[in-house]
């Protein structure tokens, strides 16, 4: 799989763009709004008539999607040095994640498309249970790498690197003895490190927006199982967007953003699954809700097609305030 980096807008003398993920979650899952056939975020390089950063992402999320703006705050900086302006100079990032809610998500326009998330990092959703992808695919690939290594402290090093990154525990020395990467003792899978997975895959040049990506190098189906590329350093954007919401949902409840007015708490559940990956413990996570006082009955119920009507919530009026100084944790999963 070949990947142009000379793709998205032409050369000019700016220094600085602005990149935008948008996030909504569309039947209980997660979801990013992207654009040119979900191989790129919305982007655009900041002018002189941007009055701001964030009048800049806006603009070009507007005029790029026609899909308005709620929620966003302020992500990430970095440097692409694969991109140069016409003097040279090595082009600014400049990143925002924004959260959009269902009802107001607006179904594809022009060129912009809703993708599910998982589409780019398959190794991220353990709803049911531990992606295959990593045990028959990743980690062999990965120890092949650490393996590679000509000092053995740095393959000493890699290895515990993937230990903590990908939750298993192999030594080296297991590994040359023939361990088989299936066979790791699980330790935990830290969820929001969505970015040093992919920061890792990517050093190893496993990931098609490596330098040094050679497929032929690797088990014939990679391309189909390692994720959906994207142009630049647009993929690592939404592992930055993704490791930022997954730490926040821990101790804000940035959730509050992509919920409707009224809710089951069956609901409220499911769209922090779709987020986290993972599934949560379904007493734990009511007596977190019910300890913190963050949502409160409506008095109404759905009308459920099956069974009997569920209660319908909504979040306290003050949540925002609360946000602010509550330590909420999601509950552990089950």
């Amino acid at each position: 799989m070949t990947l142009s980096y000379s793709h998205a807008h032409q050369q000019g003398s700016g220094t600085t763009e602005v990149v935008a993920v948008l996030i909504t979650i569309t039947n209980n899952t997660a979801q990013v709004l992207t654009v040119d056939q979900g191989k790129l975020l919305p982007n655009g390089p900041l002018m002189p008539l941007h009055r701001s950063l964030q009048a800049g992402v806006r603009q070009w999320v507007e005029e790029q999607t026609q899909q308005p703006l709620g929620y966003l705050e302020q992500l990430y900086t970095f440097v692409d040095t694969n991109r140069r302006n016409e003097d040279g100079h090595a082009l600014v990032y400049v990143s925002y994640l924004g959260l959009v809610q269902d009802q107001q998500a607006k179904q594809a326009q022009s060129q912009a498309s809703w993708q599910d998330w998982y589409d780019y990092f398959p190794w991220e959703n353990h709803l049911t249970g531990t992606p295959d992808i990593i045990t028959n695919l990743i980690l062999p690939a990965l120890y092949m790498w650490a393996d590679s290594a000509e000092d053995e402290a740095i393959r000493q090093r890699r290895h515990k690197r993937i230990g903590l990154c990908w939750g298993v525990s192999q030594t080296s020395e297991s590994h040359k003895n023939g361990a088989n990467a299936s066979e790791a003792d699980t330790i935990d899978w830290v969820a929001e490190h969505v970015l040093l997975r992919y920061e890792m895959l990517y050093e190893a040049d496993l990931v098609p927006e490596s330098p040094n990506y050679h497929p032929n190098r690797l088990a014939a189906n990679w391309s189909q199982q390692i994720g959906l590329p994207m142009y630049y350093d647009h993929r690592r954007v939404i592992a930055t967007a993704i490791s930022r919401l997954r730490a926040k949902i821990e101790y804000r409840p940035l959730i509050f953003g992509l919920m409707p007015d009224s809710f089951t708490l069956s609901h409220l559940q499911q769209s922090v699954e779709a987020l986290s990956g993972m599934r949560l413990h379904k007493q734990n996570f009511r007596r977190l809700l019910e300890s913190q006082s963050l949502v409160m009955p409506t008095g109404e119920s759905s009308s459920a097609q099956r069974g009997r009507p569920a209660k319908l919530y909504r979040f306290c009026h003050d949540i925002e305030l609360q946000s602010l100084l509550m330590d909420s944790k999601l509950p552990k999963r089950k």
